[in-house]
This record gives C-alpha cells, structure tokens and sequence, in this order.
C-alpha cells in the first residue's frame, strides 16, 4: 500500500463516477458522498459526518481545542489543515487550477464543485427519488421536501424555510413594514 502511494498507483475504482484510489478505504469512504450515508455521529451536538477523522477533527470545537495560530492575524484553527488554508486569505494564493477554463481557486474542494459545471457530474443521489446533484447541499434541501423538515423558522411570524437564504429574504417582508427612519416634527 505504501509503495502505491508514491508509485501513484489507483487500483480501486469507484463504479458510480469512475474516480480512483490507492486505498480500499478511500474508496469506502468516498462511495459514502454518492450516497450521503454519514455514519458518524458527534454526541455533543448530532451532526453526522463521513468519516471517523472528519468526526474527530469536529469533536475539537465541542472541547475549545485550537493549537494552530495564524501569525498574520492570530486566528487560531483545530488543525494545521484549516490553519493552512485561512493563511491564503492574507497572501491571495490560489493553487488549485481548473484545467478546463484556467480559473483558479484557493479550496481544493472549490476546484472540484466547479469542475462539475464542465463534467456535469452530479455525484449526490438521493435515495428517496434516485435525483442526483453536484453539491451535497443541493442534495440536503432537495430532501427536505420529502421529509418536510423546514428547520429555518421566523422570529416574527413563525413561517418556516427549507434553508436559510430564503428565511433571509422573507424576513425583508417585515423590515418594509418598519420605517426606515423616524420623521422629526417641523416647528
């Protein structure tokens, strides 16, 4: 297995969109984002993720745990990961190329939800329906409609929302209610 790894080796390849892999592991666990199955379950708050590390590197916002300090700005992070990508904030540094139309980005995962636009990869596939989407948050409101889970309620007259941004523009309606400025009586 070590050997694979520097030989570039990827023997194990996923049948729903052909990506390899040099770890059976990897591809386990990769085959978990066609299905959205997140096994891992955080006790402190309930959010399931993927993966054990994923879970595990999540666990560290429940316990305050961040021994990584940016020294642009002295933000600290619970991994050298995060640590490493909020550093390109302050130097502008995009590494990750689209090979297709040159755009570049400073998120690898950015890259990769992009290149679907060129693909049309649509990895997440929703097992109530069979739909599938490119993004996983594409996914999470598409199956709210069948759960008719709408967990984004207003404050101001208890209406609910499938996700936030629409919470956000409903709430508009309230504020063209209130004046935007008080009128000071003329002598």
């Amino acid at each position: 297995i070590h050997q694979r790894l520097h030989m570039g080796e990827k023997p194990y390849r996923c049948l729903e969109c052909g990506k390899s892999f040099a770890q059976k592991g990897d591809l386990w666990s990769h085959h978990k984002t066609h299905t959205g199955e997140k096994p891992y379950q955080c006790v402190e708050c309930g959010r399931f993720y993927r993966t054990a590390s994923a879970l595990g590197a999540h666990v560290k916002i429940h316990t305050g745990e961040k021994n990584y300090k940016c020294l642009d700005c002295g933000k600290t992070f619970v991994d050298s990961g995060h640590l490493r990508r909020h550093s390109r904030i302050h130097t502008g540094e995009k590494p990750h190329k689209c090979s297709e139309c040159d755009k570049c980005f400073s998120e690898k995962s950015s890259l990769v939800m992009h290149r679907r636009i060129h693909t049309g990869e649509k990895p997440y596939k929703c097992l109530e329906c069979g739909e599938c989407f490119a993004q996983s948050s594409a996914l999470r409101m598409h199956t709210r409609r069948h759960t008719g889970e709408w967990p984004y309620k207003c404050a101001e007259c208890e209406k609910s929302f499938p996700i936030k941004s629409k919470l956000k523009m409903h709430q508009k309606v309230h504020s063209r209610d209130k004046p935007m400025f008080i009128c000071q009586p003329s002598e």
